[in-house]
């Protein structure tokens, strides 16, 4: 486990949400790692949406025929562990909160349940394109070596001794597949952040996120939403994070979508009461 500095958050509506989620993913076709390898999208165009966890679990029964699900170690609902790396005052941040065309988020990101972990860097280019860039590390590597300074040299404009690590993040992901046309869909849940004795959990939420080669309004997922009126919403699980926990740090561009996600949260509780 990589979150050692993440005190365990035990918040009910989370067991009661993957129950529930875990359930509706047993009518999905499982597709395996290799598999979906195919499809890795590492430069793509992403679509995201922000719903509640009871929104995410009639959305499931809509798409079962249309989407394979990751399936590891005969777990559908896998485990990621991220740390992310920023400048000591933020800048990678305040690229976000200040709207930049061109931006980045560097990272360390374990996937718990394939017992792998890369050091990434994503780029959100100007021409709304995510370019991500990887590389497989030790769990002992989390602090940046000499390879992964030249790594953040060669894919941002920063060096790598000018990043230290900020942010813990936990979440549980669904990962589809479409059947017919090259396209990802990611779905996280039960969303967790953490810096030193301070956590904070998002339980009720979760976060689609549509990765395809070239936007297209054809996708299923899409269309869906667009049935349910749920609208694309931009929303980084590192800015949240940031907000949620640090303060001091410039956050009123984030205040309006945080509002909505509060919005949600109180919603699905009411509605799961």
């Amino acid at each position: 486990m990589i979150a050692e500095g993440v005190q365990p958050i035990c918040v009910t509506e989370f067991e009661q949400a993957a129950s529930r989620i875990k359930r509706m993913l047993a009518r999905f076709d499982p597709i395996s790692l290799a598999e979906m390898d195919r499809v890795a999208l590492l430069n793509r165009s992403d679509t995201k949406y922000v719903m509640r966890v009871s929104q995410l679990h009639d959305t499931l029964r809509e798409i079962a025929g249309q989407y394979r699900v990751l399936e590891i170690k005969q777990t559908r609902l896998n485990h990621y562990e991220t740390l992310y790396y920023d400048t000591p005052d933020f800048q990678l941040y305040q690229q976000h909160h200040n709207g930049l065309g061109s931006r980045y988020k560097v990272r360390a990101r374990e996937y718990v349940d394939s017992a792998l972990m890369f050091f990434e860097v994503k780029h959100k280019t100007n021409q709304e394109r995510t370019i991500k860039s990887r590389f497989q590390i030790r769990a002992a590597d989390v602090n940046l070596s000499e390879k992964t300074d030249t790594f953040v040299e060669t894919h941002t404009p920063y060096h790598g001794e000018e990043l230290e690590p900020k942010l813990w993040n936990r979440f549980l992901r669904i990962t589809l597949v479409n059947k017919t046309r090259p396209e990802r869909l990611t779905l996280d849940l039960n969303l967790e952040f953490g810096w030193g004795d301070a956590c904070v959990a998002l339980p009720g939420i979760a976060v689609a996120e549509v990765k395809q080669e070239h936007f297209s309004t054809q996708s299923d997922f899409i269309q869906l939403m667009r049935r349910a009126g749920i609208r694309p919403a931009q929303f980084s699980k590192y800015c949240a994070g940031v907000c949620l926990l640090y303060d001091g740090v410039k956050g009123n561009n984030f205040k309006m979508r945080m509002r909505m996600v509060g919005k949600l949260m109180e919603e699905e509780d009411g509605y799961v009461g």
